[in-house]
């Protein structure tokens, strides 16, 4: 029952990455931990295999539309996979306790930027300060590495702010990112964590499958009206992970240092922010028509 629970669970996190090239990871680890039973840092390792895999397999469907800026995505990418090896070294210095409240934090955060969001530009490619794009991806791919989470949704904005992307570019663009920079946080993780393979795979097995199946139907649904129900569930899953592990990590002081608290504060800031956002705003629902082809990138 729980194998099944877990397949049927990775699922969902396959189609998060294919429809909207995020969020993945935020799935994959409390899936692992509380239902799969595995161990923080082996739960943040093995979603990092899994994101990794299933985002090589979904950007083919994008790819084949011409969703996808593959100098852009290499150069971002190069850069984060340099970040998330340094943090994937870094997370064994770090109590699990203390990396699944910045989990659960970077969970908040992320909830909070999706219920903010705006349509995207649409336009063309507009190039970016080289400087910017690689610090962008080394940031992007240090808390990667450190939290197994935060991938896809800091990818894909700053691929649309700092690259000049239309957001379905984006989306597809970023799988390429967020593979290269998974596989680059597990080289770290691999030093001290023992995967449990079987599990991985099975895992991995079920997340492809809904991959495919995202990205197959990216387009084809409101990515707003999409973004805003996975940004309260994101929301929902922080508030959960916070009340699961807050007793323990206060019995191992984790929560009784000032940098503890600050994290639990930054979450309950973050959760309102994102509720009186949902409140204020009154945007009304309007009609899409069909998707423009996206022209492929221009030779250099």
């Amino acid at each position: 029952m729980t194998l099944a629970m877990t397949l049927l669970a990775s699922l969902a996190i396959g189609i998060s990455l294919g429809l909207l090239g995020g969020g993945g990871s935020i799935l994959t680890v409390p899936i692992l931990v509380y239902v799969a039973g595995a161990e923080v840092k082996q739960a943040i390792a093995m979603s990092l295999f899994v994101v990794g895999a299933t985002s090589v397999a979904g950007v083919l469907p994008h790819a084949r539309t011409g969703r996808v800026r593959w100098r852009t995505g290499l150069l971002f990418g190069g850069a984060g996979m340099a970040g998330a090896y340094a943090g994937g070294r870094l997370a064994a210095f770090i109590p699990g306790g203390v990396l699944l409240a910045a989990f659960a934090v970077m969970m908040a955060v992320t909830a909070v930027a999706m219920l903010r969001s705006r349509p995207a530009p649409t336009g063309g490619h507009v190039d970016r300060p080289l400087l910017r794009i690689l610090a962008e991806g080394v940031t992007v791919g240090l808390v990667t590495g450190l939290v197994g989470a935060g991938g896809g949704f800091l990818v894909v904005p700053a691929l649309v702010l700092l690259g000049g992307l239309p957001m379905p570019v984006a989306v597809g663009t970023s799988l390429l990112v967020i593979a290269m920079k998974s596989f680059a946080g597990l080289a770290g993780h691999l030093a001290g964590i023992h995967i449990d393979w079987p599990l991985t795979l099975a895992v991995t097995g079920a997340a492809v499958l809904g991959g495919l199946a995202g990205s197959g139907l990216a387009g084809r649904i409101d990515p707003e009206r999409l973004r805003q129900v996975f940004g309260w569930f994101v929301l929902v899953m922080a508030v959960f992970v916070v009340i699961q592990e807050a007793p323990a990590a206060m019995r191992h002081a984790v929560f009784g240092t000032p940098g503890g608290w600050a994290a639990l504060g930054i979450a309950a800031v973050a959760a309102t922010a994102a509720f009186l956002t949902h409140m204020r705003r009154h945007r009304p629902s309007t009609g899409r028509g069909a998707e423009r082809p996206i022209p492929p990138e221009p030779v250099q």
